[in-house]
């Protein structure tokens, strides 16, 4: 293929399509590259936190999720394996939707606005050159080259693996599984619940048509000798917990809508750029708990989206591109991820969860201050 594009986005999740339409509506011939079919289900926590309304907008998105039809959200409640609860009500109003009708609407649009979308494509490479880059891709049998002036890689943890000289990282210590299935019948507020037990935890969080998302981050070697299906592992962690146990002791899960991803590494560091710049989860992974990923994807979509149009446009160099992209994702992400893992760790420790229970019931506002630390502040895009 001679004909040379102007970018490939690397992966089609919330990130990377996001990021390939903002491109496409600034008139750029912009190419979009998944492994996956679509639509499909991921693990997700399917919660749009309060704080991903500016970014929507700026993207030009709202009224595209909006469309969805979401579940709206006010508060969170978390119920520790004692059967304890604490509320923490949102700033605004949380969306809670699917990955499966979302990652669809978001290709709608990123074809609606010019891109190209290749999915079923796996990237085998990507190689830089004298006028920017080659990938190498297969799709089934047939292989596919592209030619681009520049690449922004959205592939997740395993970016690294089409990289020269970069190899996945499969040796993770204390790793994590992550695992999700919808769920019908669930009697429920418009509240998304945390529920903590020893080994990990497990959110529900209502979403379109009336359904649940149940999505849980396990420790892998808590839970080697459950049955090692999705649903196996999510009814072990039931188990932990009374009050989870008898939440979903009715409900019924819904064919085909089980996900698993495994090891899941939530001690990467932050990176924004590794030869070519990367956004979502290849650069950031913020612990899930804190419910604000898809927001910090789409985070991140937004930072690079002016920066790659100024290159593309010869206004600044690619190593300007860098220092300035890494910058900003220092600036917005290294507070929210510092204090995202502080909280991991606070509810991953036995005796820790009961005293933050005692100390917001003294100075109520412990909690929330807590839970904003971990989150994207509004207006810093």
């Amino acid at each position: 293929m001679n004909h040379i594009q102007d970018v490939a986005v690397l992966g089609a999740g919330i990130a990377g399509s996001s990021l390939a339409k903002s491109l496409a509506d600034r008139g750029w011939e912009t190419v979009l590259i998944d492994r996956k079919q679509f639509p499909r289900h991921k693990v997700c926590g399917e919660f749009l936190s309060p704080e991903s309304q500016s970014m929507l907008n700026s993207l030009g998105l709202h009224e595209l999720v909006e469309s969805l039809q979401p579940s709206l959200i006010h508060r969170s409640r978390l119920i520790f394996s004692n059967g304890d609860a604490l509320e923490i009500p949102f700033p605004g109003i949380a969306l809670g939707v699917s990955r499966y009708s979302l990652d669809a609407a978001l290709h709608s649009s990123a074809l609606s606005s010019g891109a190209l979308v290749h999915t079923a494509t796996t990237v085998t490479s990507v190689r830089p050159d004298k006028e920017g880059y080659t990938i190498e891709a297969k799709q089934g049998a047939e292989r596919k080259i592209f030619r681009v002036r520049a690449v922004v890689s959205a592939l997740g943890a395993n970016c690294h693996s089409v990289l020269p000289g970069r190899r996945p990282n499969n040796t993770i210590k204390n790793s994590f599984i992550g695992v999700k299935s919808h769920f019908r019948g669930l009697a429920m507020e418009p509240v998304v619940e945390l529920y903590f037990f020893d080994g990990g935890y497990l959110g529900i969080s209502p979403i379109e048509g009336g359904i649940f998302n149940v999505a849980a981050l396990l420790k892998w070697n808590a839970f080697q000798n459950t049955e090692k299906t999705i649903l196996g592992l999510i009814d072990a962690a039931c188990r932990r917990n009374p009050k989870l146990y008898q939440k979903l002791a009715n409900a019924v899960p819904v064919p085909g809508t089980q996900a698993a991803v495994a090891p899941v590494d939530l001690n990467r560091k932050l990176l924004a750029w590794d030869l070519i710049p990367l956004v979502g989860d290849a650069a950031v992974m913020i612990p899930p708990l804190c419910g604000d990923g898809m927001s910090m994807a789409l985070r991140s979509a937004s930072l690079c989206a002016p920066l790659a149009d100024s290159f593309l446009r010869g206004q600044i160099s690619l190593r300007e591109w860098q220092h300035e992209y890494s910058q900003s994702i220092e600036r917005e992400f290294k507070s929210p991820l510092r204090w995202g893992r502080l909280l991991q760790w606070l509810l991953g420790v036995p005796i820790l969860p009961r005293l933050l229970l005692s100390a917001a019931q003294v100075t109520p506002g412990l909690a929330y201050g807590l839970l904003q630390a971990t989150r994207l502040k509004e207006g810093d895009s």
